[in-house]
């Protein structure tokens, strides 16, 4: 009968805890003294008052566990983040007690074991319904964000004590590295390599290319018709490339664990270039360490490529496993592509392989960047 009965209270009372308020300490310390009074006294009205005090803190105990009990969370969470910048997150509280409504809960994520205050609270939930909250996630550090519940509180009703109760509620997000505004010397660069040039090529854009007689399929909007009056022929135009469409990033993964701090900056400057290209609708093909992803477009294109640099870790210059990697040349086969090599650390014989690459950026210190395009090198 014990064991049954101790089992039952482990699995009714599991995931709880509690936790005095001031307030409650001091009603604690009053109610013995009081308890001390009616032993000493033998006064009637001590007994009624220790019995009406002792009743509150069962009372408190039942209506918080009241409270806690039969509630459901559903988080949404986004694919990826970026470190250091706050996304919403949205969390749905579902009170699924028939009659009994739930007051005054807090929630806390739970980050590795530690409880995180996000400020998230409600005050009222009916029963049979749901609430929905947002707050903002922010994580400080790229790789893997682990959340491994939700721990939801309530002092309810007299604030006597802290009641907490944790739900299973395991989730991961890629946190991929910060991104930074580009350097005013960097944004130089990429305009003097002419990554905003119009290519003398046919492509989607306003200036004019080449003018031809008309063929089935065509598009009836691109008909020059000065050109057909002229002519007596139906003459279409074909306009020329606005942009440099394919672009390569290669990041070297060579970087002593003492630089620690120039490997992050080289990985956010990385993640910044990808996300400016991305957004200019870029073909654009990565060389991360032994990553290589080809040249292509779209949002799954350049969340795999954000992954990775969420993922990689530096490569010791001096390890066996580090001399041993194949380095990969990022050149491309097209002769339209821009070449962007980033180095975190001066490793020469690295750098030599990527010496036709377009534009090389070295950081040889927290502040010191370096620009080399081609053979024009900008501090």
């Amino acid at each position: 009968m014990w064991r049954i009965s101790s089992t039952f209270l482990s699995r009714l009372f599991r995931h709880r805890s509690l936790l005095f308020t001031s307030e409650g300490l001091r009603f604690l310390i009053f109610t013995l003294a009081v308890g001390v009074a009616a032993v000493n006294t033998g006064n009637n009205l001590f007994y009624l008052l220790l019995a009406m005090m002792l009743s509150l803190v069962v009372m408190s105990g039942l209506l918080s566990e009241i409270c806690l009990r039969r509630l459901e969370f559903r988080r949404q969470l986004p694919d990826y983040i970026f470190a250091n910048t706050p996304v919403p997150v949205s969390l749905l509280v579902i009170n699924r007690k028939r009659y009994l409504p739930s007051f005054s809960l807090r929630f806390f994520e739970v980050v590795d074991g530690l409880d995180t205050d996000h400020k998230l609270s409600v005050a009222h939930v009916a029963p049979c319904s749901s609430i929905l909250v947002t707050y903002s996630l922010v994580a400080r550090h790229r790789g893997i964000y682990r959340l491994t519940g939700l721990r939801a509180a309530t002092p309810f009703p007299f604030g006597l004590f802290q009641k907490k109760t944790l739900i299973p509620l395991d989730a991961t997000i890629t946190v991929c590295p910060e991104l930074t505004p580009l350097p005013a010397a960097l944004s130089h660069v990429l305009a003097a390599l002419g990554q905003e040039q119009g290519l003398i090529r046919r492509g989607p854009g306003m200036a004019l290319y080449n003018l031809r007689e008309y063929q089935p399929g065509d598009d009836s909007r691109a008909i020059h018709w000065r050109t057909t009056a002229r002519t007596s022929k139906l003459m279409v135009k074909e306009t020329e490339a606005e942009d440099q469409q394919r672009v390569t990033i290669f990041l070297s993964l060579f970087s002593p664990k003492s630089d620690e701090g120039n490997f992050e900056h080289a990985v956010s400057l990385a993640a910044s270039l990808l996300t400016l290209f991305h957004q200019r609708n870029y073909f654009i093909q990565a060389v991360i360490g032994d990553d290589t992803f080809s040249f292509a477009t779209g949002e799954d294109h350049y969340t795999e490529i954000l992954r990775s640099l969420a993922l990689c870790r530096s490569w010791e210059p001096l390890t066996s496993e580090a001399l041993g990697q194949t380095v990969h040349d990022p050149t491309p086969s097209s002769e339209d592509s821009m070449r962007i090599a980033i180095f975190p650390w001066a490793d020469l014989a690295v750098k030599e392989r990527f010496s036709d690459a377009d534009c090389i950026i070295t950081i040889s210190g927290s502040k010191h960047v370096v620009y080399e395009s081609r053979s024009r090198v900008l501090p």
